[in-house]
């Protein structure tokens, strides 16, 4: 690659209607930028995705703007400094923030701008997208502070061995509590229970989720960790213990539809006293350090581990964020840009 051309990923279409495809995007040849006084330049080691990314193509997922025709995808990424003009982010410091789909990024560090150095040193680096990066912290950070789990409770985790998913599955463990992980494959459910330590799996493609609930947890659901909304949400609504607590964090079996799921069990909520909350990641911004030292901490004992799913080459970016519609992901969709692997 050329250290003087910046390859970019912008948009292209919008996905309107239809899942995301390759056509939606364009791969363009840009300057490298040069940074003024208080700047800096990240080179991308390391890109991700998440199926969030389709809502930012359309209407900015009622977050954050949405991208305009042309603009560089927006994305979060792991990338080294190579060149600064603030002393407080000194050249060769590791980060991850909104580098983009694109080579190379500039960066100001200050309040606001979401970005921040990678402090720990026993996990490679491409975990500041994952374990130990905003996917890790989501998990970290809603289960601790939403779900509040306490020993012995039982946790159901939607999504299971998706990017955050299979994270919570492992925190929810960690914190002593009995874990059914929600799969879409016999084999993704394997590997939640033989290595992830799943106490009882469901595969939802069989269709009686709710059956299946009463068997994988049999004493009622204290904690639900959902990433995926829609029918699987309402079944496990039915399965509420009193003053049960539902994390909404995500909701990926409807982004793809033109009306939301109507949720028929909601009154479950009501009847049960429980919690049902949705959060913005960003928010648990004075927990991420500790999240971080916990979780690193963890890794280096080998409690913890971390299913990543890698690309090579910043080509697969649209390739790598179809694979998520398609659940061919295991694992946090990660693509490798640069540098030592």
């Amino acid at each position: 690659m050329s250290e003087t051309v910046n390859r970019q990923w912008c948009l292209a279409e919008r996905p309107i209607g239809r899942p995301v495809q390759e056509s939606d995007f364009t791969l363009k040849e840009g300057t490298v930028p040069t940074p003024g006084e208080g700047e800096f330049v990240v080179r991308t080691r390391y890109l991700s995705v998440a199926p969030v990314m389709r809502n930012y193509m359309i209407d900015g997922a009622g977050i954050e703007k949405p991208l305009a025709i042309g603009d560089v995808m927006r994305g979060r990424g792991v990338g080294e400094i190579v060149t600064s003009k603030n002393a407080d982010w000194p050249v060769g410091t590791i980060v991850q923030g909104k580098l983009g789909w694109q080579d190379y990024a500039l960066g100001t560090g200050a309040p606001g701008t979401l970005m921040f150095p990678i402090r720990q040193k026993v996990a490679p680096i491409a975990t500041g997208l994952g374990v130990l990066g905003m996917t890790g912290f989501t998990a970290y950070c809603a289960l601790k502070d939403i779900g509040t789990p306490r020993k012995g409770e039982t946790v159901v985790v939607s999504g299971a061995l998706g990017g955050v998913g299979n994270i919570a599955v492992q925190l929810a463990r960690l914190m002593g509590c009995r874990v059914v992980g929600i799969a879409g494959s016999d084999e993704k459910c394997r590997v939640l229970e033989d290595k992830l330590g799943c106490h009882a799996t469901i595969n939802y493609k069989n269709g009686q989720v709710d059956e299946d609930l009463k068997t994988a947890a049999p004493d009622g659901v204290d904690i639900f960790f959902d990433n995926v909304g829609g029918s699987i949400l309402d079944a496990v609504l039915l399965h509420l213990n009193r003053y049960a607590r539902i994390i909404c964090c995500g909701r990926i079996s409807e982004y793809l539809n033109d009306e939301p799921y109507k949720l028929r069990n909601w009154g479950q909520v009501g009847h049960m006293r429980a919690k049902m909350q949705g959060f913005f990641v960003y928010d648990y911004e004075p927990m991420f350090e500790e999240a971080e030292r916990v979780m690193a901490n963890w890794i280096a004992a080998g409690d913890l581990t971390y299913q990543e799913d890698r690309l090579e080459g910043l080509e697969m970016m649209p390739t790598a964020l179809m694979r998520l519609y398609e659940g061919k992901n295991v694992g946090k969709q990660i693509v490798h840009v640069s540098g030592d692997a």
